[in-house]
């Protein structure tokens, strides 16, 4: 695919998901997003055969540019705390982005299909996330800079706090302490 294509195929991705963050997944259509880039069914279908292809690439790109962020700066041999810190201050920021959460669309899109747990897509998903932060937390607890720690249990902190809050937040508004205070705690824990 050239590179008009591939703008094109990046302009659905952007418009869709403001599409299910303002939505959720099931509530999107093909039609939907044709109207919000202005293609065609046609073009659409041209790129995409579904909203479910389309939320799949999200949800990856989103996924790998997160694995791509801390590997680069882990090859790098950035301070683990610095890491940290800029992760912590995103993961607030998003925290209190109730319009930019995907997180109901997420579980719709999860949840669709119940099939056993070591074969769904979302609990691939966090074991994939959960490998990405033990490697963190391991390069943060060899350097130095963190506690050693049981690692299972301040990844489910992290990741269990970050989209519990994220899923809240899309029903009713949360007090910015919230954030700061799992932000606080996570330090507190891992910090030397």
């Amino acid at each position: 695919m050239g590179k008009k294509g591939d703008d094109t195929r990046k302009l659905i991705k952007e418009k869709a998901c403001s599409l299910f963050a303002k939505k959720g997944f099931k509530n999107v259509t093909m039609q939907d997003i044709c109207k919000e880039t202005g293609l065609s069914r046609g073009g659409l279908y041209r790129h995409y055969d579904s909203t479910h292809e389309i939320f799949s690439e999200i949800i990856d790109a989103l996924m790998s540019r997160q694995d791509h962020e801390l590997s680069e700066k882990i090859e790098k041999g950035c301070p683990a705390v610095q890491i940290l810190d800029e992760i912590l201050e995103r993961y607030k920021r998003e925290m209190m982005d109730r319009a930019g959460s995907l997180s109901v669309a997420i579980y719709e899109f999860y949840s669709e299909h119940q099939i056993n747990r070591e074969d769904h897509a979302l609990f691939r998903q966090y074991r994939y996330s959960a490998e990405m932060w033990k490697n963190f937390i391991s390069y943060g607890i060899e350097r130095g800079e963190f506690k050693k720690v049981d690692c299972e249990e301040i990844i489910d902190t992290i990741l269990f706090s970050y989209q519990g809050v994220r899923m809240f937040s899309t029903i009713v508004p949360i007090d910015e302490q919230i954030p700061q205070r799992i932000i606080d705690h996570i330090k507190k824990t891992l910090f030397i």
